[in-house]
Order: C-alpha cells, then structure tokens, then sequence
C-alpha cells in the first residue's frame, strides 16, 4: 500500500472515531497570525525600537523586563543580534504544540549574506501570539 493511500485509509479512520472537527468547536490557529508576529517584533529590532520589540515579547519578558532599553541590551548582548543586523527573514515550517504553544523555523540573511536558522517559540496569550524565545544558529549557507 502507497504511503498516500496509507494515509488516507488512517485519516479515514481518526475521521469516523473522532467525529469531523468543527471550527466553531475548536480554535485553529493560522500560521500567519504568529508569522505576522514575528515579522513585526524582527523589525521592530532592526529600528532600535526597544519598546515595540518588547512589545511582542511573552508575559515572562515583561516581568523580567519592565525598562524596553534593558530588554533590547540584553538581546544584544545574548547573541541575538544576527536579528537586529538582519535584512530579510523567511518563514520555514512550524509545530504547533496544542492551541497556545508553536515552534516556527525562521531564516535571516544579514548583511554579509550569513544566513541564520532560527526556532521561535511563540505562546498564545490575551494579548494574542507573544514571542517567548529564540534559537539561532550560523548556517553555512550564504544568502543571495
């Protein structure tokens, strides 16, 4: 049996077991209101506004951080600044972990084309999607 139909015959049973969700019954996030977060938060660091970028930060952030400036020095200064010096970001997969929690690879070229993976972590919350942490890393790619 193909992978495709394979597929199809367990989607067809988790279907008939599970009922058909209804969207009305069930908050399905999209991807492009956390993308949309993150895009905001990225150029608000790539203008200096430390209180815009905070602004996008979880609940944590803004408990540990009640001065936007200290935030955006300690972003600096742990590494992150790859996103404040980068000229472009492309979005690549994401997970979501339930209906609050989502893990969304990103991709920033800089200005001597080093190209960055990124893992954003992002919590749904009042205020809507918040970023609450960032992996990066230096690829050895060279962006174009």
């Amino acid at each position: 049996m193909s992978k495709l139909s394979w597929f199809g015959v367990m989607m067809s049973f988790v279907l008939i077991l599970g009922g058909a969700a209804r969207a009305e019954d069930h908050y399905l996030p999209s991807a492009q209101e956390w993308q949309t977060v993150i895009h905001a938060q990225i150029e608000a660091f790539r203008k200096h506004d430390a209180p815009t970028a905070l602004s996008y930060a979880s609940e944590e952030f803004h408990k540990q951080f009640t001065d936007p400036n200290a935030f955006f020095v300690a972003i600096i200064s742990s590494g992150y600044s790859p996103i404040v010096e980068s000229l472009s970001e492309s979005f690549g997969s994401f997970e979501l972990q339930g209906e609050n929690e989502v893990f969304q690879e990103v991709r920033l070229t800089g200005t001597d084309q080093t190209v960055y993976e990124a893992i954003y972590e992002l919590t749904h919350e009042t205020a809507g999607w918040r970023v609450h942490g960032v992996q990066l890393i230096k690829t050895k790619a060279i962006g174009i």
